[in-house]
């Protein structure tokens, strides 16, 4: 207690001295257990004697500099020496092994390849699903492929027709929705439109896929890998709206509008308002006998289904009567078609010499001259007969471009005689909007 320098101190039993201040070798040396004194161990580090508690030693923690810790003083010096000397160093991660450094580098120039390579393989998948897809998007390239797939001279052509018609696709009414109540909305007929597999546009190319190209419904099916039912219900479906919506359009023309666009060629004949003629279309017979003696066709020697397409002179088609048993007769079907109220006193109609129709016709009448087997013909009458029959054979090259619509050229199966007739006016309508200028020589004017 006497080196322990407490003079006010009294020890007690339970007094204890720290083993701070006691050296090294005062202890036992007994590894694993508690320490304890060697016999005759005195305290000997005191405050007195200058001892003193060495401090702990830093954590690598606090040796690394804070991001929170005030930036080093800026010493003001005039030497230039001096300021090189306390110019920084850049960053540098000195942990980084050259080699985990060139590891890195190749790890991220393959990336960089497979990235590539990955965008290289998504446009090679967009353009095999694109090539598998027979819709109009495959050949929006292809203004010969539109030509023969919907007889549009070009994809832009086309594209404007579907401009005009696209607001009223949205109140189309398809065949699967015609035994719906009356009361049924505008939205719910909207969802059921949206049901269906391919886009309105996509729905309007397969349509003119097949007036154009006269494939069966199985073709459309393996082409375009819809059910052939649901081809069938897309093809009624379109032939019926456009025939309302096409049909809903006056083609017929003001004599005004004739006059305006007569062309040099009909210099005399400038009152004719129409050139009309016949067409007919072959169809399967029907095994009904009587349905047989309507269809057939003298002129064809076939069941057929006859129609009157009347063309204005500067050769816009602006009348399409409804189709008929082929056993009729031009003049039966001139005053069943619907043409004769449109008709006034100063227009003229161009016809063939088959129709004999002077008695229902309000105004004139241009038709070449019968050959008599007693006289023969005049002069001036074989002049003009040459010169109508001239002008005429125009109204047969627009017969003959609405029959460039394959489906026309063949035989009419009869599992589409119901739709037949708005098929056949939805083609004729459309051959306004098609092409340009039916008459070579009249496309300058």
């Amino acid at each position: 207690m006497v080196r322990v320098r407490r003079e006010d101190f009294t020890p007690s039993k339970t007094s204890r001295v720290c083993s701070r201040h006691f050296q090294k070798g005062d202890f036992v040396n007994n590894p694993g257990k508690l320490r304890k004194l060697k016999k005759g161990a005195i305290p000997t580090l005191f405050s007195w004697n200058d001892f003193q508690i060495p401090a702990p030693r830093a954590s690598v923690w606090e040796l690394r500099p804070r991001s929170d810790s005030p930036p080093p003083a800026v010493r003001d010096t005039d030497s230039e020496e001096e300021m090189e000397l306390d110019t920084l160093a850049p960053d540098h991660d000195y942990c980084i092994t050259p080699t985990t450094a060139m590891v890195a580098d190749q790890l991220a120039e393959e990336n960089d390849k497979l990235r590539q390579k990955v965008k290289e393989l998504e446009l090679h998948i967009e353009a095999l699903q694109l090539l598998s897809c027979f819709g109009l998007k495959r050949f929006a390239g292809s203004d010969e492929d539109i030509r023969f797939y919907t007889r549009f001279h070009s994809y832009d052509h086309l594209m404007a027709f579907w401009r005009l018609i696209e607001p009223a696709t949205s109140r189309m009414i398809r065949v699967t929705s015609v035994a719906r109540e009356a009361s049924a909305s505008v939205a719910e007929k909207t969802t059921a439109n949206k049901s269906t597999k391919l886009l309105p546009i996509d729905e309007l190319f397969l349509f003119l896929n097949y007036l154009s190209t006269g494939c069966t419904q199985r073709e459309l099916w393996h082409r375009i890998k819809i059910h052939r039912t649901t081809a069938s219900r897309i093809i009624t479906t379109w032939a019926n709206f456009l025939y309302c919506v096409l049909g809903a359009i006056c083609i017929w023309m003001t004599p005004e509008a004739i006059t305006a666009n007569l062309p040099p060629e009909f210099k005399d004949y400038a009152d004719t308002q129409v050139i009309v003629d016949c067409t007919e279309l072959r169809c399967q017979t029907p095994s009904s006998l009587v349905l047989q003696s309507e269809a057939y066709s003298h002129y064809k020697s076939h069941c057929t289904f006859k129609a009157m397409i009347g063309m204005a002179p500067h050769g816009p088609l602006t009348f399409v009567s409804a189709l008929y048993g082929g056993s009729i007769s031009d003049c039966e079907l001139f005053r069943l078609s619907g043409i004769i109220p449109l008709l006034s006193p100063d227009m003229a109609v161009m016809v063939d010499k088959g129709f004999r129709v002077e008695n229902l016709v309000p105004g004139k009448l241009h038709r070449p001259a019968f050959h008599s087997n007693n006289n023969q013909m005049a002069a001036q009458d074989v002049l003009e007969t040459q010169s109508i029959a001239r002008l005429g054979v125009h109204v047969e090259g627009r017969i003959r471009r609405v029959k460039e619509n394959k489906l026309f050229d063949t035989v009419i199966t009869l599992s589409i005689s119901g739709s037949i007739n708005q098929l056949f006016t939805v083609a004729c309508i459309l051959s306004n909007y098609q092409n340009g200028p039916l008459v070579k020589g009249w496309r300058e004017h």
